[in-house]
């Protein structure tokens, strides 16, 4: 089934429904146009509401409205045609030889490969090999912005990367992505003497963490398996917050059962309401994630529930969005360093995967070094990379501020490893005062971050000190989760109430007396301390 995007001007449009590529001014003209879907349903994407950057000179016609009695689904569906699928994707054994013949189908129910090893989803990329990077390029950047489903989402608007064959229809979204790249000014200025530092605020997302990225992914397959009747009653995960938040919301949007693990007393108030009010399962359980992970795997084994932990691989085509997306905010300059936190090491692989598909598509001719940052009280890979990856020991977990990071056994490990080794990555951790420090000195120049993300920064300060990262490397910094999640490590910070830590950037409230002098008095001092020095 193929697509119409509305998204190509109409003047492009004389010859063929997807005209970037038959128009004759375009270097791919009389190729066969890819975007397109094998389901029982067929669509295509409309040409006529679009501009295309090759044909700056050509009138633009106004944008047909959707019927009165129509939503965003009806109108993608009305626009559909009946052209043949060119792309696909399938599940295969994670890092296997050209050799291996084991593969299944996305709509087949597996995690696991017949070894017990890791899955991955592998996309057929001598078909999307067809069409250059600058193809692919602009195609991505027209459908930034817009309303069209489902291609106003970060992810979906790369569909043809991530599920090129599911039905616009079964597709669960939020119109997730698209997060802000926050260039970090005065961070970078007075902390690290640099002037090309970015964050990546993927926790300004529908649930407040980047785990939306890929529960769009799993949630829209399983509403698809379901369509097809298979044997899927409830979608379940175990958590540390941020995952369940999101399965929760996307699940609750389609109307799937969520049954959620927690470890009981070990996350905020904030993740963990968030699951109860959409509506989840929600199950406290006197252990810790690694713990709950158990109990999810042999559950699932057991009963009709599908698992949505990151052991599972259709998240990571999702989250793999996020890189993709950092390219087109740099207008497709490659950036020198991206630094992401890790716990269960999903998302680094993710990041890797993502800008690794950009190189060999052509869209960009290299990929950044990436770098993993733990934090030191659950490192297990920071510990494996000290040891020049000679022996990996899963380690307990101890209590981090970085709540979702507090893994000891990560499930992703060899993905992790994989994506640092190809390219040239590294591994540090930071301290509960480090990361906390961090993030104070991060929020005092206008962010509002995540403990994680002051573990990444923490990782940041100490390559830019070692030298290792320069002061003109353009760095991004992935910031994983909203610090209105974490409002208590913050509260407790400032009110330097945190044992053992001496919280040297608190910002206490100062308490006055009810009169004017005291006032007068209190605001005159603190107005001189901030005076300019001469």
């Amino acid at each position: 089934m193929a697509y119409s995007c509305s998204l190509f001007h109409s003047s492009l449009a004389s010859k063929s429904n997807f005209p970037l590529l038959h128009h004759r001014n375009h270097p791919k003209f009389n190729r066969p146009a890819p975007i397109v879907i094998s389901c029982s349903s067929s669509s295509t994407f409309d040409p006529s509401s679009t501009t295309s950057s090759s044909n700056n000179n050509a009138p633009s016609p106004q944008k047909n409205r959707r019927l009165a009695d129509e939503n965003i689904r009806d109108e993608a569906r009305r626009h559909r045609s009946t052209a043949k699928n060119t792309l696909s994707a399938k599940y295969v054994p994670f890092n296997a030889g050209p050799d291996c013949t084991e593969s299944y189908s996305l709509d087949e129910i597996v995690y696991r490969s017949r070894s017990g090893g890791l899955l991955d989803v592998q996309h057929d990329m001598e078909a999307l090999k067809k069409f250059d990077g600058a193809y692919w390029r602009e195609l991505f950047d027209s459908r930034v912005g817009k309303t069209t489903w489902p291609y106003g989402s970060g992810v979906w608007s790369k569909k043809e990367w991530v599920l090129p064959e599911i039905d616009p229809d079964d597709i669960v979204s939020a119109f997730e992505g698209n997060s802000n790249l926050f260039w970090a000014e005065r961070f970078g200025k007075q902390f690290l003497g640099m002037n090309d530092l970015w964050v990546k605020h993927c926790g300004i997302s529908h649930t407040g963490s980047f785990k939306d990225l890929g529960m769009t992914v799993l949630v829209s397959q399983v509403n698809r398996l379901r369509k097809l009747k298979r044997p899927v009653v409830g979608v379940g995960c175990a958590s540390t917050g941020d995952t369940s938040a999101a399965l929760s919301a996307y699940c609750a949007a389609a109307g799937i059962p969520s049954i959620v693990f927690l470890p009981a007393n070990k996350i905020s108030i904030a993740q963990l309401v968030q699951p109860i009010a959409n509506g989840a399962f929600v199950l406290s359980i006197d252990t810790d994630f690694d713990g709950c992970m158990k109990l999810i795997r042999e559950v699932t084994a057991e009963l009709p529930i599908y698992l949505a932990n990151s052991l599972n691989s259709l998240r990571l085509e999702g989250q793999k969005t996020a890189a993709i997306e950092i390219l087109q905010q740099f207008d497709w300059e490659v950036p020198d360093w991206v630094i992401v936190p890790g716990g269960n090491l999903g998302n680094i692989y993710a990041f890797y995967k993502g800008f690794k598909m950009c190189q060999e598509l052509g869209l960009v001719d290299r990929i950044p070094r990436l770098v993993c940052a733990q934090a030191a009280n659950a490192n297990p890979l920071y510990l494996y990379y000290k040891s020049e990856w000679n022996e990996f020991k899963a380690v307990k977990a101890n209590t981090t501020f970085a709540s979702a990071i507090q893994i000891g056994d990560p499930v992703s490990i060899d993905r992790a490893v994989y994506a640092l080794k190809n390219s040239n990555g590294i591994v540090e951790e930071a301290t509960e005062e480090e990361l906390m420090d961090a993030m104070a000195q991060a929020d005092s120049t206008g962010m509002f971050i995540c403990p994680h993300t002051g573990v990444a920064l923490t990782a940041l300060m100490k390559l830019r000190k070692s030298g290792v990262i320069g002061a003109g490397d353009r760095t991004v910094v992935v910031s994983t989760a909203h610090g209105l999640k974490f409002t208590q490590s913050k509260v407790d910070y400032h009110s330097k109430e945190i044992p053992d830590m001496a919280c040297q950037f608190a910002n206490p409230p100062m308490q006055v007396k009810a009169d004017f002098g005291s006032v007068m008095d209190v605001l005159m001092k603190y107005l001189g301390d901030k005076a300019p020095k001469h």
